[in-house]
């Protein structure tokens, strides 16, 4: 276990299911015996249930202005996809590894706990700092936590580091998003006499048809010079699943799904959250005139802060700059943990092997190429960790 090569701890990451839905505490017990292997100690942030749980680990002296290198355990699903190859074990074939979470993001986790015993190596004189987290993919729900741990418990970094798939090009800026859960309660009654009862399903849709006018209104706007730098470069609703009814000729009973904003920096999340929970005053008012019981029930599912592009000095995009060598800088309409880091105090930026249109697909892939230019990447940071400027 001493002597793993990027590439075997890839290896051996791909092989944990760690899908959303389930737990992903056997990859947090194989890194942190890793770790300890190394000599280094982790520190474990559960969930509220003890299913899952976040680790960050220092290297190096205990001083702040050190960098943090993070990433999240979880991928998304491989049921109904059509794999050519098993997604649990990484497959090598022209120039590229083939898995689950070999680009999003794994591949990133492995390079950073490579990285250890280089790092432990070099005369540091700020300390390396290694953060992974779960729950990414169901709206960043676990880093929170763990960032605030860090921040208590650990010496302030200077810079995080979210290595998040951008062909390794510098993000300094990314959407902010909320998910709100949505239970809409009907009455059932036979189809034929459909005007005495209130359909969940058909109610819902109201909603559904209200997304897509925001759409269609946001996407009639013309945009700022900031938002316009986004894909698209306005904040889009989106409902991805919905499920409810009974039978084909009941009026359905219950109707859930979740609505989702990606808003762009110009327009708040708040805002948005406002004027949905309007709109679902507006169509609850219609239902209940027809049955005082009907209903809709809304909670919060996820909330996830965007990245804003940083004032002079930029800590984080400069390190990525210069340790990249890129010259420019990106936003992109993904979320990720970086909002969260900013949030709490951290200087941000995204950089990370791969391409997100790779990401959550059947058969997905992270190219040699951009594995071996973040292991660079990464061993550059390390010399730079060693240094005065540090």
């Amino acid at each position: 276990m001493r002597d793993m090569t990027a590439r075997d701890i890839l290896e051996k990451l791909v092989s944990f299911p760690t899908v959303s839905s389930e737990s992903n505490l056997a990859l947090v017990d194989w890194v942190e015996d890793y770790l300890a292997a190394h000599g280094v100690r982790a520190h474990r942030v559960y969930n509220d249930e003890g299913t899952k749980a976040a680790l960050f680990a220092s290297i190096g002296p205990e001083e702040e202005g050190g960098v943090v290198l993070s990433g999240h355990t979880d991928v998304v699903p491989v049921e109904g996809q059509d794999w050519d190859t098993d997604p649990f074990t990484v497959v090598e074939r022209d120039g590229r590894l083939y898995g689950r979470g070999t680009c999003d993001m794994k591949g990133f986790d492995a390079i950073a706990l490579a990285a250890v015993p280089k790092a432990l190596a070099a005369p540091l004189r700020r300390p390396l700092q290694i953060a992974l987290s779960y729950d990414e993919e169901v709206g960043c729900l676990g880093a929170p936590r763990m960032i605030a741990e860090m921040a208590r418990t650990l010496p302030r970094a200077a810079a995080a580091i979210i290595g998040e798939p951008s062909e390794m090009k510098v993000v300094n800026g990314h959407k902010g998003g909320i998910g709100i859960e949505t239970h809409v309660r009907g009455f059932e009654v036979h189809s034929s006499l459909m005007h005495k009862g209130v359909s969940a399903v058909m109610e819902a849709a109201r909603l559904v048809e209200w997304a897509n006018r925001m759409n269609e209104e946001n996407r009639a706007r013309d945009a700022d010079p900031i938002d316009a730098l986004f894909e698209p470069p306005w904040t889009t609703c989106h409902v991805g699943r919905i499920h409810g009814g009974t039978a084909d000729n009941i009026t359905a009973r219950d109707c859930r799904f979740v609505m989702a904003f990606r808003a762009i920096p110009g327009e708040s999340l708040e805002g948005w959250r406002r004027r949905y929970l309007e709109e679902v005053a507006r169509v609850e008012a219609g239902m209940k005139a027809i049955r005082s019981e009907a209903r809709i029930d809304t909670a919060p599912r996820f909330e996830v802060p965007g990245l804003a592009p940083e004032a002079e000095p930029a800590v984080a995009e400069a390190l990525a700059r210069r340790l990249s060598g890129e010259n420019q800088t990106h936003v992109v309409s993904y979320a990720t943990e970086a909002g969260q880091f900013q949030q709490a105090g951290y200087s941000a930026v995204i950089i990370g092997p791969g391409n997100i249109e790779q990401a959550h697909q059947p058969n997905e892939w992270l190219s040699l190429e951009q594995f071996e230019r973040g292991i660079a990447f990464v061993d550059r940071l390390i010399e730079h960790l060693c240094t005065e400027q540090a």
